[in-house]
């Protein structure tokens, strides 16, 4: 399996690096799947400070993808899927769909209110998740993990890697 370098980003007004769970769980999740956490860093809920911190790693030769994690409800300061949309090149439409269809046999109709997304910025790709813990497990367990894992058949995205340049 190709390791991967991973920045994970959470999205908060008020999560500290003592509070913050979904990040240590994302953290242990990608460690356990035999992934590099490059680094782990809080971002206030601000659209520019989001996408100043982003476009940071987006130039950084050693980054392959970046998880966020928070800010994509629909209240007041939750902007990361609008800090994020603008720096794609391409959206991955499906990871959106797919993620708030697994949510919903959990969550029901509650799924309605995540704005998850998926793309490739740069050759790189990005994942953007909400910040509760259930949300971070679920898009990990079951999606990235077997995306982000070259030995995923018959397809993953880290086979496309190569031809993100293109």
């Amino acid at each position: 399996m190709k390791k991967l370098n991973i920045i994970i980003i959470i999205v908060s007004d008020t999560r500290t690096t003592t509070t913050d769970k979904s990040g240590k769980l994302l953290k242990q999740y990608i460690t356990e799947s035999g992934h590099n956490i490059s680094n782990i860093i809080i971002v206030p809920d601000d659209i520019y400070l989001i996408r100043h911190n982003i476009s940071q790693y987006l130039v950084d030769d050693e980054v392959d993808a970046i998880i966020t994690s928070g800010g994509t409800g629909i209240t007041g300061r939750d902007g990361t899927p609008e800090a994020v949309k603008v720096l794609l090149d391409k959206e991955i439409e499906g990871f959106g769909e797919l993620f708030r269809a697994i949510s919903y046999q959990k969550i029901k109709t509650s799924c309605l209110q995540s704005r998850a997304l998926a793309g490739v910025a740069n050759s790189k790709f990005i994942f953007v998740l909400p910040g509760s813990v259930d949300a971070c497990s679920t898009a990990w367990k079951e999606i990235i993990q077997y995306q982000l894992n070259s030995n995923t058949k018959p397809c993953n995205l880290v086979m496309l890697m190569p031809r993100l340049k293109e």
